[in-house]
């Protein structure tokens, strides 16, 4: 894609500007589900360590319990994300955002519960104890811009983190995002 390409998303839910890596870990939403919901999550594998392939390789049901202790518990457990931002600002796409990707779990918002259903997730490379790039900001906001202009029903006040979906379980994408920064780069 040239890097001058207007970002949209297409009528499969793929992202024209994200390199594709399809995932195993999705399926169909309920029928006519409205998807009206972004969720920002953090993630780095193993905790606290960025780069490598071992995202990919948990998103695409191919990581090593063996290759680090922390993955034993985790490699058997089927997860995704629509899309991943990596500290460069490269934009991984696993899930198309018409499919329900797995990345929320056990999850509420605004009195409605099961967020994969209706929700698009987006993984940041990172971590609660280390601020995000600012190349991961941009490439947040234009991937939100292609998401809301998509779906007007994801507006500024249904973008959540993970946290927020899943209080007490998750604190994701954690203190180090700056929601102020994000949504002033939103326009909101």
């Amino acid at each position: 894609m040239p890097p001058d390409a207007i970002p949209y998303i297409d009528a499969e839910g793929w992202l024209n500007t994200a390199e594709r890596r399809p995932s195993p870990n999705q399926n169909s939403r309920p029928c006519g589900t409205v998807i009206d919901l972004l969720v920002i999550h953090a993630i780095s594998l193993p905790p606290g360590e960025f780069g490598g392939p071992w995202i990919d390789d948990l998103f695409l049901n191919r990581l090593d319990p063996e290759a680090h202790p922390y993955f034993a518990a985790i490699a058997a457990n089927p997860v995704s994300a629509h899309l991943l931002i990596r500290r460069d600002g490269q934009v991984i796409q696993y899930v198309p955002c018409e499919q329900r990707a797995w990345h929320a779990g056990l999850s509420h918002f605004a009195g409605r519960q099961r967020c994969n259903d209706y929700s698009i997730g987006i993984e940041l490379e990172g971590s609660d104890v280390t601020p995000f790039a600012a190349v991961q900001y941009e490439a947040l906001v234009t991937c939100t811009r292609a998401i809301m202009q998509r779906y007007p029903g994801i507006t500024l006040d249904r973008i959540a983190g993970h946290a927020d979906i899943a209080p007490g379980r998750k604190t994701d994408p954690g203190p180090y995002f700056d929601w102020a920064f994000y949504r002033r780069l939103l326009g909101g």
